[in-house]
C-alpha cells in the first residue's frame, strides 16, 4: 500500500522538530495517534526512520534520505490541489468574506482595490452572519471563503488565522446611565451591571465580551441575549444593558440614544481574518495578502499561518 500525504506531512513535522511531543502539537493530533502513524509509515517502508529513546530522536540513514523526497512530494501534491481548485473556483470568480459586525477601519475597501490589481475579474461579496455562528460562517462549510470575525472563536485552532487589529475595550450605555458622564469607565464600575450577551453557542467570544476573565469570579448579570450588532444597539439604547466592544466599532455604531466609552483594567480585542487551511485557491492567498498589506497594525509583509 502507499504511503498516504498525510503520513508524509507527519513524518516531516517530527524530522523537523526531532520531538514526537512539539510535533503533534505542530499537527494538532494527539501524540500517541502520531507515533501510530509513524509506525505505519516504517512498516510499509519496511525501514526504520528514526532512532528514538526517552531523551532523543534522531533520523536514520532512511529517515535522512526520504526527507528531501517527503518535502517535494508535498509540495507537488499542495501544487495539484491548488490547480484543481482554481480550475474549479474560475468559473465563479466570487470570494465571499463573512463579518458578523461592521468592520470598519478602511480594511475592505484598500483589501478590494489591493486584490483587483491582482485579479480585476474577481469580485468580494460580504456576508452578514449572525453571532450564533462566530466564526462569521467559516464553520458551516461553503457559506463564506473567508472571515473577518474578533477572537476568540470556537474552534479557532483549526483554522488559519491572522490578526489585523489589536483594540482596547469599550462600553456602550444608554444616554441617561449614571455612568455616561465619565471620561473612561473603570470596569469595577460595571460589574453590577446588567450586560447584553452573545448566543451561547459563540462560546469564548460571548465569554470575552462579557470579560469573564477580569471579574475574578464575580457573576455576570445578563440583561439580554443578541444575535447581532442591530438588535445589540437597540437594546442598549432601549436600557436592557451594557455591552463591551472594540474602539473601532465606537465610531461605526454611533447613535443618538448611545454613548461610547474607553473601559480600564481590561485586555484588547482582536480583530482577525481567518479561512480554512485546506483551502489552497490562489485566489484566497491573493485576498488574504491584500487585506494584510491592507491593515495599518501589521507590517507591509505577513507570513499567514494558525
Amino acid at each position: 500500500m502507499d504511503a498516504h500525504i498525510r503520513d508524509l506531512r507527519y513524518f516531516v513535522a517530527v524530522a523537523e522538530e526531532l520531538n514526537f511531543t512539539r510535533a503533534a502539537e505542530r499537527m494538532f493530533v494527539s501524540q500517541p495517534a502520531l507515533s501510530k502513524q509513524i509506525r505505519q509509515l516504517e512498516e510499509q517502508l519496511r525501514v526504520r526512520l528514526f532512532d528514538r529513546d526517552r531523551r532523543t530522536v534522531t533520523l536514520t540513514a532512511p529517515g535522512e534520505a526520504l526527507l528531501p523526497k517527503a518535502h517535494e512530494l508535498i509540495r507537488v501534491w499542495d501544487e495539484a490541489q491548488r490547480a484543481v481548485s482554481d480550475a474549479a473556483a474560475a468559473e465563479a470568480a466570487v470570494l465571499t468574506v463573512g463579518v458578523s459586525s461592521s468592520v470598519g477601519r478602511g480594511l475592505l475597501p484598500a483589501a478590494r482595490a489591493r486584490f483587483a490589481e491582482r485579479r480585476p475579474h474577481w469580485r468580494i461579496r460580504v456576508r452578514q452572519v449572525d453571532w450564533e455562528d462566530a466564526t462569521a460562517g467559516l464553520a458551516t462549510g461553503g457559506e463564506v471563503d473567508l472571515a473577518l470575525l474578533w477572537l476568540p472563536v470556537p474552534g479557532q485552532e483549526a483554522l488559519n488565522v491572522r490578526v489585523v487589529a489589536t483594540e482596547p475595550r469599550w462600553v456602550a450605555l444608554p444616554v441617561g446611565h449614571r455612568l455616561a458622564g465619565l471620561a473612561e469607565v473603570p470596569f469595577s464600575e460595571l460589574l453590577d451591571e446588567p450586560f447584553l450577551a452573545l448566543p451561547e453557542s459563540a462560546g469564548p467570544l460571548r465569554d470575552h465580551f462579557l470579560a469573564l476573565e477580569e471579574r475574578a469570579g464575580h457573576p455576570v448579570l445578563i440583561g439580554s441575549v443578541v444575535s447581532n450588532a442591530d438588535e445589540t444597539f437597540e437594546a442598549v439604547e432601549e436600557g436592557s444593558g451594557v455591552v463591551l466592544l472594540a474602539a473601532g466599532n465606537a465610531a461605526i455604531y454611533q447613535r443618538p440614544g448611545v454613548v461610547t466609552l474607553p473601559v480600564s483594567g481590561l485586555s484588547p480585542s482582536r480583530l482577525a481574518l481567518a479561512w480554512r487551511p485546506d483551502d489552497h485557491r490562489s485566489a484566497v492567498r491573493d485576498f488574504v495578502e491584500a487585506l494584510l498589506n491592507a491593515s495599518p497594525d501589521l507590517p507591509r509583509e505577513g507570513q499567514t499561518g494558525r
